[in-house]
């Protein structure tokens, strides 16, 4: 995955920069930059020199946060295309190699490191926006019909994908089962059965998709039903039910999602039973 197409990445490694600027700033409270008129042998000289009287053990504590903060952005050079070109020394990491503005004929300037942290900050924001407007839509589980994800949730929860799947099969065809008053044959031919076209029999009634029976556009949903209902039973209730497979998540979430579409179009039918056999 790219990881500037990722926003959770993004967004880590503008919190992470965040609190590198912080750290950087506090850095340099300690020091001075060598810089300006008086400076003092530069290009020679470090970038920035220790102030009198500093606090030795503080500047070790933050130097050593800024180095953990530094790995944590190994990225950020490459995601942002925010670099330095040095001369003699090639391309520079700004962000990896900010200690060497500490260093003897240093490479890097206390400004240079402060500067591509800003501009790091804007790219990040606008590479973010970028992302966040091309993202697909995803699925939420908790929104999925409510028989669905209250048969699936606590296996879902603790792991079990599979069983989780199994689970809310068994409560669509539960649902298909109490509505048609029938548990007398196996799931798959009772899916047929109550989507079938023919009139309903004492003991066997059937769903019908709302509308004029003679329509064409009624016809075909009803003979989609047919086929879609039984077919969902034979690969997903089937499959999870009865074999030991392990179910990825994206994959047990896209079965899950089929059956909540088919248990909303179960809600949308209605009941054709013969008269008296309500």
């Amino acid at each position: 995955m790219d990881p500037r197409t990722s926003t959770d990445y993004l967004d880590y490694l503008a919190a992470r920069l965040g609190e590198f600027l912080n750290a950087f700033d506090q850095f340099m409270t300690y020091h001075v930059e060598n810089a300006g008129p008086g400076a003092f042998a530069r290009g020679l000289a470090p970038a920035v020199l220790l102030r009198e009287e500093t606090d030795a053990g503080r500047v070790r504590a933050i130097t050593g946060e800024l180095n953990r903060l530094a790995g944590t952005l190994m990225d950020l050079s490459s995601v942002t295309d925010v670099r330095m070109l040095v001369q003699g020394s090639g391309v520079i990491d700004p962000f990896v190699n900010w200690e060497r503005i500490t260093d003897p004929k240093p490479v890097l300037e206390a400004a240079t490191v402060r500067g591509c942290c800003l501009q790091a900050a804007g790219r990040l924001e606008g590479l973010r926006a970028r992302a966040a407007a091309l993202s697909s839509p995803t699925i939420q589980p908790s929104l999925l019909h409510p028989l669905v994800w209250s048969a699936a949730q606590r296996l879902w929860n603790d792991g079990h994908l599979r069983h989780a799947v199994s689970a809310a099969a068994e409560a669509v065809s539960g649902q298909m089962k109490q509505l048609t008053r029938r548990n007398d044959a196996p799931d798959t031919s009772l899916w047929q059965q109550a989507f079938a076209k023919d009139t309903p029999q004492i003991g066997k009634a059937r769903l019908r998709w709302p509308g004029d029976q003679a329509d064409q556009d009624v016809k075909t949903m009803q003979d989609g039903l047919r086929q879609f209902a039984s077919g969902a039973n034979m690969v997903i209730r089937n499959p999870a039910t009865h074999d030991d497979e392990t179910l990825l998540e994206q994959a047990a979430l896209e079965r899950l999602a089929t059956l909540s579409v088919l248990a909303h179009f179960v809600d949308q039918c209605e009941v054709d039973n013969v008269d008296g056999d309500a």
